[in-house]
């Protein structure tokens, strides 16, 4: 077995079981407090990347990405908080670089991606909600929407290498394949029927499949996403948090995409 493979299998082996106690068992906010760990986290590792001479800016820019998944949380039902949070958020970080000028050639870029990287990271957010807004099926939808991202990210592997020849994207991730693509669709789909027939009856398959689909491209596409920043920045891997899998942002790129799209499914469903 490849050496990688082995370290990322024990990795998953440990986090996963302690990840799922405190889903199914732990107190929504108790869940939260994770995500917003790991929102600190993943913000700190873009950061790095844009910010990578500047812990001033990126110490700025990780209290804004919490300040973001807080409002999200907790001023749901606020509107005027959470829109005088969020906009002041966006208004603060767009004048950062007046203060932290440093090279100007690059002043923009890090203008842009103080202002972006908060947003972007603050797709974890919906992980939260949907255990708390769903109640006693909380749990369930964030699980479907977990084996959506991961299972599409172990398809995608195993297809990419068992059958990958034609290259997906090389200018940005040159080892993903359209193969690969492929199999990470059906992980998503695996994940929707093992949801339906096993933990998640309530959702029918005429709506489990596409919301797969639709998650599982938009996992892949955040991947890229991920890819290309690392790429414009010379970086491998957004961190080393995690043995086996690099940065925690490597394994959550496809999930803030996944749980996004689920989120938003969940808002047009009929409350009873």
């Amino acid at each position: 077995m490849n050496s990688n493979l082995a370290i990322r299998l024990s990795t998953a082996a440990v986090v996963s079981p302690l990840l799922l106690w405190l889903l199914f068992f732990g107190p929504a906010w108790g869940w939260y407090v994770m995500i917003l760990c790991a929102t600190g986290i993943a913000s700190h590792e873009v950061l790095a990347m844009t910010h990578p001479t500047d812990a001033v800016s990126r110490a700025v820019g990780v209290l804004a990405s919490l300040a973001v998944s807080l409002g999200l949380y907790c001023l749901t039902d606020h509107a005027a908080g959470l829109m005088t949070l969020l906009l002041i958020t966006t208004l603060l970080t767009s004048l950062v670089p007046l203060w932290r000028l440093g090279d100007i050639k690059t002043a923009g870029f890090r203008m842009l991606a103080g202002v972006a990287v908060p947003w972007y990271i603050g797709l974890l957010t919906p992980l939260a909600l949907l255990r708390r807004e769903l109640g006693e099926q909380g749990p369930e939808f964030v699980l479907m929407t977990l084996m959506f991202a991961w299972m599409a990210d172990t398809g995608g592997y195993f297809f990419g290498r068992a059958f990958g020849k034609h290259p997906l994207y090389p200018s940005v991730s040159p080892k993903k394949t359209w193969e690969g693509f492929a199999g990470a669709l059906l992980g998503a789909v695996l994940g929707a029927m093992l949801a339906h027939f096993w933990y998640l009856p309530e959702i029918p398959l005429a709506h489990a499949i596409p919301l797969a689909l639709v998650a599982g491209i938009l996992g892949q596409l955040g991947d890229l996403a991920e890819s290309l920043l690392k790429r414009s920045t010379s970086v491998k891997d957004s961190g080393s948090i995690i043995p086996g899998h690099g940065g925690l942002l490597d394994r959550v790129d496809a999930l803030l995409f996944a749980s996004t799209i689920v989120y938003v499914y969940t808002l047009w469903l009929p409350r009873g």
